[in-house]
């Protein structure tokens, strides 16, 4: 019974001081005093990169610029996959981290990004976070989705879909929807399914490539033959 009552106890302490970090990166984000109490996400978002999607949602509902952070974000984003020296630079664990925290103020300056996403970068750097940076990006999308009522839908196929497949895919997806919820539907390829194609809705998978159905059947030719 004490010792039941020492782990109820331990993880209570475990839980605030959880609550009381997001609430210290949340208000390191604002640009105002505020508040203090976080703002629910709309989805969960888990490990230390959720922690600061989360923080940077709180903080950016707060100073109502939810949709300036995604536009910025999404800017950063696409710099990160289109320019090789300045993601290696910031991910490299060894590069200084003044430097790089100042080399990113110059970019938010020519920007014209706003303070909340500025804050984001300055905290991340400070903790030699910014290796980080497009796992915490990636869930903050995630979370504005979500707030729109939308659902990320993955689909990846061995070729790439025509119009009228992807167009009839998207009708057929629709239906799997609840009422005010809306489709977002990102597509991939990847030639090493050989055919069919693999769906992610929610937190549902489904798996209908042919190079699953070829496991399978080795997998049943394998144990046959034993």
């Amino acid at each position: 019974m004490n010792n039941e009552l020492k782990r109820s106890g331990e993880l209570t302490s475990a839980v605030k001081m959880a609550t009381s970090g997001l609430g210290i990166l949340a208000r390191t984000f604002s640009t105002s005093v505020r508040c203090n109490k976080l703002v629910q996400t709309p989805v969960q978002v888990y490990g230390l990169t959720g922690s600061y999607a989360s923080a940077l949602y709180s903080a950016a509902s707060k100073e109502k610029s939810l949709d300036s952070v995604e536009k910025d974000l999404r800017s950063v984003k696409q710099l990160w996959e289109k320019d090789t020296k300045f993601r290696d630079f910031f991910a490299d664990p060894t590069e200084n981290a003044n430097r790089k925290k100042t080399a990113f103020q110059s970019v938010v300056k020519k920007k014209s990004y706003s303070k909340v996403t500025q804050n984001l970068f300055d905290t991340m750097a400070d903790n030699g976070r910014l290796s980080k940076l497009t796992d915490v990006i990636n869930l903050y999308l995630e979370l504005m989705s979500a707030h729109r009522g939308e659902v990320i839908c993955k689909v990846t196929t061995a070729k790439a879909l025509d119009a009228n497949t992807s167009k009839e895919l998207n009708g057929i997806l629709e239906g799997f929807l609840q009422q005010g919820q809306k489709l977002y539907l990102q597509t991939e390829v990847d030639p090493s399914l050989v055919g069919g194609m693999t769906v992610t809705i929610g937190d549902k998978f489904i798996d209908m490539s042919l190079k699953s159905k070829i496991k399978l059947y080795t997998d049943i030719l394998k144990s046959a033959s034993i």
